[in-house]
């Protein structure tokens, strides 16, 4: 399969991007035939004219649009070895060394960074400037892709701006954000821009029953459930664990018909949020710690004592895992979040006769008793609340008081 298989939905974008992977191709060509060729032997015909391919890619869409998806699946085209690209097929054929060991991130030249964390700083983005400075180890392309450019600082930000102005050579930089605004002007302005869209369901429906053999029935309710958001219909189809936080979610519009019902119910919310930060946590931080420990020399078992002077290094990790299990407990309650939208939405599409279907019509006659109790005013005014809670998470204000007062306001509509 070709490496655009997974980008579901974005032909526009497709499209541009194999077209610079074409280009980028012919440039790697070009340089090849005239690093052996006498110093002043012409550039080959052909390639002056306007090129699809630049240095820095800033890609922006919704979540769950396949940003990410859509930078790897480039960053392989770049570094497509295929015979058939010299007898002018497209670089990206899925099957060659160079594009399975971009897809799976083993690539020599790909480097994929993602964080796990709040943000990203300075040290991680000078690193990374480092990195991108050397020459392409294959030959062909140095490629850095960002997925979370929206997560860094302005300090870091600063430090790439740098790298992006005055790019190495051979090196190509691929930056992911929800939008535009969510990167610095210097920056994005410096980018060639790509918008992807939220992908059809049924374009959602496809990928999930031909690449992880879902039940077409059960790909359809998952793509949806979750509005196009590819790697939430995914976890939804395939997770009986995420499936179940998710009928818990859509249950709460029914429990705040009073305040006690409201404390309750955020109470929830935050205690499932904070086990599924508990649930990482038990997976990644002991392996992690232990790994540590091997490495500075500590004595064997779990309390055995450190070296001298590695203390430092053992307080760092640990503020990186209480700042991953912020980062958990975060994204498990803008999951929640979402699926509420999702839920009033609903709603308020019924008081509105619209001929749209539902995005939870497993909870239809909840839906239709909250439609019929209200009105659209009020059901705007709930749905404001719910985005009002995501911002006060966004400012760091104490998770617990801001789905307090987000369950209070649905209540009181």
């Amino acid at each position: 399969m070709a490496v655009w298989d997974d980008v579901v939905g974005q032909d526009r974008v497709t499209a541009q991007l194999a077209a610079a992977a074409r280009d980028a191709d012919a440039i790697v060509t070009a340089d090849s035939a005239l690093a052996g060729a006498p110093r002043d032997t012409p550039a080959p015909a052909g390639q002056t004219g306007a090129s699809q391919m630049t240095h820095a890619w800033l890609f922006t869409g919704p979540p769950g649009s396949g940003r990410s998806t859509a930078a790897r699946a480039f960053a392989a085209a770049l570094q497509c070895v295929s015979p058939d690209r010299a007898l002018g097929g497209a670089p990206g054929c899925g099957f060659c060394d160079g594009c399975h060991t971009s897809l799976v991130g083993t690539h020599a030249d790909v480097e994929i960074v993602r964080t796990d964390l709040l943000s990203i700083g300075v040290k991680e983005t000078r690193d990374l400037v480092r990195r991108a400075a050397l020459s392409p180890a294959g030959g062909r392309w140095q490629v850095i892709v960002l997925e979370d450019a929206d997560r860094l600082t302005e300090g870091a930000g600063n430090v790439l701006l740098k790298a992006v102005e005055e790019p190495a050579p051979r090196t190509v930089w691929l930056l992911c954000a929800p939008s535009i605004e969510d990167v610095l002007p210097t920056i994005r302005s410096r980018c060639r821009h790509l918008t992807l869209r939220t992908p059809p369901v049924s374009a959602v429906a496809d990928v999930l029953i031909r690449r992880d053999g879902i039940e077409p029935a059960a790909a359809e309710a998952a793509a949806r459930a979750t509005q196009g958001h590819i790697g939430r219909a995914r976890r939804l189809a395939t997770d009986e664990r995420t499936r179940a936080r998710r009928a818990a979610v859509l249950k709460l519009p029914m429990r705040v018909d009073d305040i006690g019902g409201c404390l309750k119910a955020a109470q929830e919310l935050i205690d499932a949020a904070g086990e599924d930060a508990k649930q990482v946590a038990d997976e990644v931080d002991t392996k992690e710690t232990e790994e540590l420990r091997a490495a500075l020399g500590a004595a064997a078992g779990t309390g055995g004592r450190l070296p001298r002077g590695t203390a430092g290094a053992m307080k760092e990790l640990q503020d990186k895992q209480k700042r991953r299990a912020t980062r958990t407990q975060r994204d498990s309650l803008d999951l929640a979040l979402s699926d509420l939208t999702g839920f009033y939405r609903d709603v308020l599409a019924l008081q509105m006769g619209a001929s749209v279907p539902l995005a939870n019509d497993e909870v239809r006659d909840n839906i239709q008793r909250i439609a019929a109790s209200s009105t659209p005013e009020r059901t705007l005014r709930r749905i404001e609340a719910v985005i009002a809670c995501r911002g006060a998470l966004d400012r760091n204000v104490a998770p617990l008081l801001a789905v307090e007062a987000m369950t209070a306001a649905l209540r009181a509509g």
